[in-house]
């Protein structure tokens, strides 16, 4: 049956496991995030479908499932399945995406590399998710293209079908020309974007990059620019900007820029927090720090999220300060983001050094400054440290938006916290509150620290109650509508501002 909604994905929408020799799908283990929140949208249409690949040792195999039935809470909905193998998904996924996308979205261009990448390979990959998207789509049709490593898909898309309605959307950040125009696909790239209807980002520096890159390759004449909502600009923040793009006029269409941040599933996290398991965990957690203070370190063991600079901050503190070594403990939670690729095995491995020195130099018999864990933990046991923590520190070298600082922030009923925050993180464009720090700045990440270590209640709470109000209005609900209704507003509701 053919579909109003195609979301165009690489992750499956579910779980796969097996249990007792028969394959089941399981809803994911945390309703936060970006798969369930896309899928909150098939409760909107009729008819809705999800893209997205499956590892198969032979793709010619007549028994691979490749379109499969799914109801869970989100409704009924389609998901086409392209079978890649295993040498598919390296090039495409690991080799192309990770090793010479990621880097230069980033702004780390000393980590860019060409060598490996097999661009055929990507295409063929891009060639098949827009001939599943094809296939699915109604006439008419609204089809939702996800991130950077399915660049080519819109424009293959496009070729197949002309009635359809694409959007495609940046959860990266992107780098303006001179970084981006390093790598050598970037016509390619831009002109399958630039046959979208909507490209959006999460802030307007994205957007105005993205507008340089395109100028830099085609001429595309004036783009009208707007000021930027009040919420939206921090005075702190390096990605600030002051006015924003709206549209690419091409020869061949209208290409209508969005800016809305991916925001959190704020309803649910607060209903976490707010659970009694959740309060018991938090008090044994309190219990366990007997009477020290905590700060919080959340992300993905990447160069990019800033660990290491930050357990040297740390250190640096408590040099500085050595009475706090005895009254802080810093929880510092680095899950690998791929344990099989060499840059990520080289952090990893540096967290760990760093992590063990300070533990070295400053622990005692019963107290240990820093407790690092690289294995991912159950969301609602995470809720109940956001609650324990006095701080949490977040402060990646480059994020598209960080939603870890949004979850803590959603998860603080109580009002109380401190946030500290990278502003090179998309986020700090709303969370102007938080403590905005540089984290290539020794100077500037140890005065951050201390400055939340000092704060006091009253200006705690302050910038709390600031936060909460912006993590609560553009939750993932508003920016999912706010997308969506830049690509089809008579379906999904008044478009954003």
């Amino acid at each position: 049956m053919s579909s109003e909604l195609v979301i165009v994905y690489h992750r499956q929408p579910y779980e796969e496991v097996v249990e007792n020799g028969q394959t089941v799908f399981k809803e994911n283990k945390s309703p936060n995030g970006i798969v369930p929140t896309l899928k909150s949208f098939f409760g909107r249409v009729e008819n809705a479908a999800w893209v997205a690949w499956k590892e198969a040792e032979t793709p010619s195999d007549p028994g691979f499932e490749r379109v499969i039935e799914i109801e869970d809470s989100f409704g009924k909905y389609t998901v086409s399945r392209l079978p890649l193998t295993k040498a598919q998904v390296s090039s495409f996924y690991h080799v192309t995406s990770k090793e010479a996308f990621w880097p230069i979205l980033h702004g780390f261009k000393e980590k860019y590399n060409y060598d490996p990448v097999d661009w055929p390979t990507f295409k063929e990959v891009n060639w098949a998710f827009a001939e599943a998207a094809a296939a699915e789509a109604a006439k008419g049709a609204a089809v939702w293209v996800h991130d950077y490593n399915l660049w080519l898909v819109p424009g293959y898309l496009r070729q197949m079908r002309s009635d359809v309605k694409i959007s495609f959307f940046h959860h990266t950040p992107f780098p303006a020309a001179d970084m981006f125009n390093v790598l050598p696909w970037r016509g390619e790239i831009v002109d399958s974007l630039l046959s979208c209807d909507v490209v959006g980002f999460h802030i307007p520096r994205y957007a105005a990059n993205f507008v340089s890159v395109v100028r830099s390759l085609r001429d595309v004449g004036q783009v009208p620019r707007q000021p930027v909502d009040p919420d939206f600009i921090s005075e702190g923040s390096a990605l600030s900007d002051r006015t924003v793009p709206r549209e690419i006029h091409t020869e061949d269409r209208v290409v209508r820029l969005g800016t809305t941040p991916v925001g959190v599933d704020t309803d649910y996290i607060t209903s976490v927090a707010d659970r009694e398991e959740t309060d018991a965990r938090k008090d044994e957690v309190l219990t366990a720090m007997a009477s020290r203070r905590l700060i919080l370190s959340v992300g993905r063991t990447d160069y990019t999220k800033g660990g290491a600079e930050q357990l040297l901050t740390f250190e640096r503190l408590l040099e500085r300060r050595p009475d706090l070594a005895q009254e802080l403990k810093l929880l510092h939670i680095s899950v690998s983001a791929n344990r099989n690729m060499t840059a990520y095995a080289e952090i990893q491995s540096e967290i760990e050094q760093i992590a063990g020195r300070i533990n070295g130099r400053f622990a005692t018999f019963d107290r240990t400054p820093v407790s690092l864990i690289s294995n991912a933990i159950p969301f609602t046991e995470l809720v109940a440290y956001y609650r324990a923590a006095d701080v949490a520190w977040i402060t990646p070298l480059a994020d598209g938006m960080n939603l870890v600082c949004k979850e803590f922030v959603a998860a603080r009923s109580d009002g109380d916290g401190v946030l500290v925050l990278s502003e090179f993180a998309g986020a700090a464009m709303e969370l102007s509150s938080a403590i905005l720090t540089n984290p290539y700045s020794h100077k500037n990440m140890d005065h951050a620290i201390d400055l939340a270590l000092d704060m006091p209640q009253e200006e705690r709470r302050a910038r709390m109650q600031e936060l909460r109000r912006l993590v609560m209005k553009y939750n993932t609900e508003a920016w999912a509508r706010d997308q969506l209704a830049l690509l089809s507003p008579e379906d999904f509701g008044t478009e954003a501002a």
